[in-house]
């Protein structure tokens, strides 16, 4: 099982959407760790309004909407194929 993260805020509706478009997508194959950029002085000061942030480690994978060529490039060189 994939694990991603999506950086994010309480009650943000593109925060949401995103979630909601992984798992339309891909089902349970990922896994999603929620991190609110608000419970981190830091992390607010690092992603401030480009949320929802959807990362794999250090690697950002899309900003704002879910963008499936990016996530499945990402999940080709996970496997291998790209």
């Amino acid at each position: 099982m994939t694990s991603l993260t999506l950086y994010h805020r309480p009650a943000c509706h593109l925060c949401e959407q995103m979630l909601a478009s992984i798992y339309g997508t891909y089902g349970d194959e990922i896994q999603v760790a929620l991190v609110n950029v608000d419970t981190d002085p830091k992390l607010k000061a690092r992603f401030g309004n480009r949320i929802p942030v959807l990362t794999a480690g250090d690697q950002v994978i899309c900003e704002v909407t879910l963008d499936v060529p990016a996530l499945d490039a990402y999940f080709h060189r996970l496997a291998g194929m790209g």
